[in-house]
């Protein structure tokens, strides 16, 4: 059952596998809207049929924008939640970035037009050119200003470290924040509050726990 008021989205999910994205679901479902997760993973399938979704099993590292396109054809948003889980230089940029690149291709393609990145806190600049963390930043940092260049009506979340502690609902949403972590439950809520938050199009977040409720903490910033 959806919400009253709420009309269901059908919402595709980049990293469709990944904590991030089960959260999403769980929380998509509990309000009657349909979640399509794609990954690369097979063996993921039956575990995601289990959370009331519609699993893709599609590789975006060797997708090409056509079939990627089948699968986000008729979603009402785009979510890129997708990563490589760093330690590979190359298959960081791999998936952060031209997987990114390849989802807003195939996202434009079908005329989906709201587009979700999940970035990080770090990504906004000035990038790191040294250290573990660097290729991973320079990827996001460069899909963020991919997505920026684009006719597409995004908005770009930059959430601190991922725990995964319960949901508290609450964040520091700004511009820039200092470092911290939040739990993962509580990025998908921001994900899902972005989706619903018109005046959420053209921006980009970072955010961490704090002590804001979500809706509002994005209501103070659109």
């Amino acid at each position: 059952m959806s919400t009253p008021h709420h009309t269901p989205l059908r919402v595709a999910i980049l990293g469709g596998s990944g904590k991030v994205a089960h959260e999403l679901i769980v929380q998509l479902r509990r309000r009657g809207d349909d979640a399509v997760p794609i990954f690369r993973n097979a063996d993921r399938v039956d575990e995601l049929l289990e959370l009331g979704a519609i699993p893709v099993v599609l590789d975006i590292e060797k997708a090409t924008t056509a079939q990627l396109a089948t699968a986000l054809a008729g979603s009402d948003a785009v979510v890129f939640a997708a990563g490589a889980g760093g330690g590979n230089p190359a298959r960081t940029r791999a998936v952060d970035y031209e997987g990114a690149v390849l989802a807003m291709a195939a996202a434009s393609a079908v005329k989906v037009s709201r587009f979700v990145m999940v970035s990080s806190v770090g990504a906004g600049g000035p990038v790191p050119t040294e250290g573990d963390m660097a290729p991973y930043l320079q990827a996001k940092h460069d899909a963020d200003e991919k997505l920026k260049a684009t006719e597409l009506r995004w908005t770009i979340l930059r959430p601190g470290a991922l725990t995964d502690e319960p949901a508290t609902g609450l964040v520091h949403l700004a511009d820039t924040v200092d470092g911290g972590s939040i739990p993962r439950a509580d990025v998908a809520a921001v994900i899902l509050a972005a989706l619903d938050e018109r005046s959420a199009v053209g921006q980009v977040w970072e955010f961490v726990s704090g002590s804001q409720p979500i809706a509002d903490a994005l209501g103070a910033q659109s």
